[in-house]
């Protein structure tokens, strides 16, 4: 018998060609190889339900919209894939945790082309196998015309030999900054794009835009960090000021950042960029999901980490009472990094 939405091949390249159906049977393709020891349910009934050893979760979700998150003259659906898992792991690992799960939800309209489709599946199941975490379940909904809307949902646990979430209030006076990997590199890609710099180009610039277009990260430096006795945690996903001073405000203390990391750090970037833009990306650029944390003075950071600053005490006359401090002055976390409201 003829399959209810069975229609001509030619008609099979949007959605509305497609249908739901068949489409679940190609996600569920797409996804049911993933790994996942935890998984005693996995995608294609009402739920998924997982194993939790610890028991305890981690919960996080991020959102991509077309047109405010990516351009599709710049970016794949596979690159949209990579990006919105490796933001939602970048999450769980900023406690100290390790992803168990995703649950993926597309917010599509009709005429969306079924191989933008298949592309974002392969880029959210290639990056799930790297981080070694299955994707359980999600959504599929229609939407009206250009609007494309990724969401992801990453459940976790706590890292092995993890007592506790570190959180970003936990920052004090006396201790280290570091950061587990380069910053400015997706904001570089991103000025480089603005300025008509193509995708496709090689050496510097073609690792630049790759890292803005489908940003990775090493995601165990969360749980190592934590292992470590990190004190306070967050990734760099709005910014080096921006989300520094989420941890200053959080923890009631000055973040003071030496500027000599931080040229180290804009020199990466160089010749791509001039050294002020340079510098600029390193503070401000966002979408890096490096981590950035405080570490007790006698420990320090893990090996590979870099020290950016220093945590000091408040002063009486600060205004607003903590934040981030460069070379002698306070850093607006409003005049950079993103914001999806402000920009």
């Amino acid at each position: 018998m003829e399959h209810p939405e069975q229609v001509p091949q030619t008609d099979r390249a949007t959605l509305a060609g497609l249908g739901e159906s068949r489409l679940l049977e190609e996600v569920f393709a797409a996804y049911g190889g993933l790994p996942g020891g935890g998984v005693l349910v996995g995608p294609g009934d009402d739920t998924a339900y997982l194993r939790v050893p610890s028991g305890a979760v981690l919960a996080t979700t991020d959102t991509v919209v077309r047109g405010r998150d990516w351009r599709d003259e710049w970016s794949t659906g596979e690159d949209v894939g990579v990006k919105v898992v490796t933001q939602n792991l970048a999450d769980l690992a900023a406690m100290g945790g390790r992803g168990t799960g995703l649950l993926v939800t597309l917010v599509a309209p009709q005429d969306l082309p079924v191989d933008w489709v298949r592309d974002l599946l392969a880029g959210t199941a290639w990056a799930a196998t790297r981080a070694g975490v299955p994707v359980v379940g999600g959504d599929l909904s229609s939407a009206g015309a250009q609007e494309v809307v990724v969401s992801v949902t990453a459940l976790g646990e706590l890292g092995e030999g993890v007592a506790r979430p570190v959180l970003r209030s936990g920052a004090r006076a006396g201790d280290v900054l570091a950061v587990s990997g380069p910053l400015g590199r997706s904001g570089a890609g991103l000025l480089l794009l603005r300025r008509g710099v193509a995708p496709g180009r090689d050496g510097q610039e073609a690792g630049l835009l790759d890292h803005h277009r489908r940003p990775t990260t090493d995601l165990e430096q969360g749980p190592v960090a934590a292992r470590a006795g990190a004190r306070s945690m967050i990734d760099v996903s709005d910014g080096l000021v921006r989300d520094a001073d989420r941890v200053a405000r959080a923890s009631g203390v000055r973040v003071r950042l030496d500027p000599g990391p931080l040229d180290r750090l804009a020199g990466l970037l160089q010749p791509a960029l001039a050294p002020a833009d340079a510098r600029a990306q390193v503070l401000a650029g966002g979408e890096e999901h490096e981590l950035l944390a405080t570490f007790p003075p006698r420990t320090g950071p893990p090996d590979g980490w870099t020290v950016l600053g220093q945590v000091v005490p408040s002063q009486a006359d600060d205004e607003p009472p903590a934040g981030v401090w460069l070379e002698g002055r306070r850093l607006d976390p409003r005049t950079g990094g993103w914001d999806h409201f402000g920009g």
